[in-house]
């Protein structure tokens, strides 16, 4: 149905949930189901590392596509080239959020590639942010906007389709 990407923090996972509402489809997060099935994501990465939770999350990417629901993408699920190839398939939406909007919602310390600040996020997201506008037909800025707004905006975007 619809595919949520974007930077973390940029509320891809509230907004989503919202949108399923809305639609009355089901709601799947990856993110949620690794932490399911495997652990906190931190963890898996400090255990493991990062080469072993992108296994784990591309092929919880590949069970979610294949279902009709709302779908919310890690921050870097993205930087998959298969991942890639099947978003193609697929109407994707991006979030984005400014630095100075997400510098609160990204302090929690559950995000192991920002846990070093701003700063961090800064720099990953100057580096993902080419692909996320390659992949993505709407991008919707939810700086500074309520996100009920945010997944109206996409139902409509989805309806004219």
């Amino acid at each position: 149905m619809v595919v949520l990407i974007g930077a973390p923090g940029a509320g891809k996972t509230r907004t989503g949930k919202r949108l399923a509402r809305l639609l009355e489809v089901p709601f799947i997060d990856t993110d949620q189901r690794i932490v399911a099935a495997h652990g906190p994501i931190a963890a898996i990465f400090e255990q493991h590392g990062e080469p072993h939770f992108r296994a784990l999350e591309r092929a919880e990417v590949a069970r979610a596509l294949a279902e009709t629901a709302v779908v919310t993408l890690g921050g870097g699920a993205v930087l998959d080239a298969d991942t890639q190839a099947d978003l193609e398939a697929h109407r994707v939406v991006q979030l984005a959020v400014s630095p100075e909007a997400v510098e609160a919602r990204i302090s929690t310390g559950k995000r192991p590639l920002v846990k070093d600040g701003i700063g961090a996020w800064i720099a990953l997201v100057e580096r993902r942010q080419p692909t996320y506008d390659r992949l993505s037909q709407l991008t919707i800025d939810t700086s500074r906007r309520p996100l009920d707004g945010v997944a109206k905006q996409i139902a409509e975007w989805l309806e004219n389709e």
